[in-house]
């Protein structure tokens, strides 16, 4: 479950229309929430507030063997108008599960975001701070986000820390989305790295109108996407390169919905295939296979997520007084809108070759939100369950 702070960190990606998905780091975001999911250790619990539209905080603390905590601040020049009391939001947005990509949509242009009084510019950026400490070791975190126009974001962050080399690490990454393409360029003090990585969508330009309308007759319609990345640390002298590429359907896909990819490393010689499938309204299953060419290693993982909803409780609705006296029957209203589905919980499991269990069950009791996990190996008969925890949220 996504804790408060990343939770707001998306709402303001949404409030400034910045398409998160469209990027070579999220090519494979499926299968990472369908089994790759964490399994919280001891107790752990966390309290937020969106205490202004502006201004947020976070406080958490922990037992693991010591005690421990966090204290965040959370800043942006942004309001925003995102639900932010825990009784109230929607499971959907900070549970990952199966993504549904959606149609790419037409960024603004630059002049819609300038805004002029007597003949000055006056317009500012959209900028997010955001900033954790860690206790007791004293470990800093820290990130600035900006909004430089419809297509760019600059993003900072920084860890300081004794235990790292120089006491700290800050990493810079520019990123350029117009849709149809995405780059992303980036610059790290930990070993002097420098990288690139980018994706490219095949179908429609969403820069450029529709003449023809979708074909809704093919057989899957999806959208194909493939992207690669190239980085080289030059403190270590030693580099890196993956290629990828997915396919997944859209909402108007009318059948079952899906998601395939494929990742190579041709220098360390993996081979990672995926495939999610939206095997029900409330059911996703997606599995994952490795494979090394050079050691002829493989692994095989399988995961599922289900969705569990409350039941609705019929209201038995009596007759009116004016019904009673007339002899008659109240007239049927029928509700022009069906009423949402609320969502109790979701249960998450994964297995892999080695007969190594996680298991998470995530949802909500009252006002709070909790997610209770074990990880489980099969093949220690004398002490199978590995860890255990619980963790709980509440934020207002």
């Amino acid at each position: 479950m996504l804790e408060f702070m990343d939770y707001i960190q998306n709402a303001f990606y949404n409030a400034s229309h910045w398409n998160v998905e469209n990027s070579y780091s999220q090519l494979t975001a499926t299968a990472r929430g369908l089994l790759d999911f964490e399994t919280p250790r001891g107790l752990r619990l966390n309290l937020s507030s969106l205490s202004s539209p502006n201004f947020a905080t976070s406080y958490a603390i922990g037992s693991v063997g010591l005690v421990d905590g966090a204290l965040s601040y959370l800043y942006t020049s942004r309001p925003l108008r995102a639900t932010s009391q825990s009784g109230a939001l929607d499971l959907h947005d900070v549970i990952r599960g199966y993504r549904q990509i959606q149609e790419l949509r037409r960024h603004d242009e630059s002049w819609m975001w300038e805004q002029w009084h007597g003949g000055k510019r006056i317009d500012k950026r959209d900028t997010l701070l955001y900033g954790r400490l860690y206790l007791p070791q004293s470990t800093l975190e820290a990130l600035y986000l900006r909004r430089i126009s419809p297509t760019q974001q600059l993003k900072l962050s920084a860890v300081s820390d004794s235990r790292l080399r120089n006491g700290g690490t800050i990493l810079a990454l520019h990123q350029y989305d117009v849709g149809k393409y995405s780059t992303e360029t980036l610059y790290s003090t930990d070993g002097g790295l420098i990288g690139v990585r980018g994706l490219y969508n095949f179908g429609p330009d969403p820069r450029k109108e529709r003449k023809e309308l979708p074909k809704m007759d093919d057989r899957f319609y999806g959208r194909f996407s493939a992207g690669a990345e190239m980085y080289y640390g030059s403190l270590n002298k030693s580099g890196g390169v993956s290629f990828g590429g997915r396919f997944a359907t859209l909402p108007a896909h009318k059948g079952t919905p899906l998601t395939a990819t494929l990742t190579l490393n041709p220098l360390m010689g993996n081979i990672s295939s995926t495939y999610a499938v939206k095997a029900g309204k409330n059911l996703a299953l997606c599995s994952k296979f490795d494979f090394n060419v050079y050691s002829y290693e493989s692994d095989l993982m399988l995961g599922c997520e289900l969705w569990r909803m409350k039941t609705k409780v019929e209201k038995k609705k009596e007759r009116s007084l004016a019904a009673k006296l007339e002899w008659r029957l109240d007239e049927v209203e029928l509700s022009s809108r069906p009423e949402p589905e609320e969502v109790s919980g979701v249960l998450k499991a994964r297995v892999d070759q080695n007969w190594k269990i996680g298991l998470l069950w995530e949802g909500r009791i009252k006002e709070l939100l909790f997610t209770l996990g074990s990880s489980i190996d099969m093949k220690r008969t004398d002490q199978p369950f590995r860890a255990i925890g619980l963790e709980l949220q509440y934020s207002s």
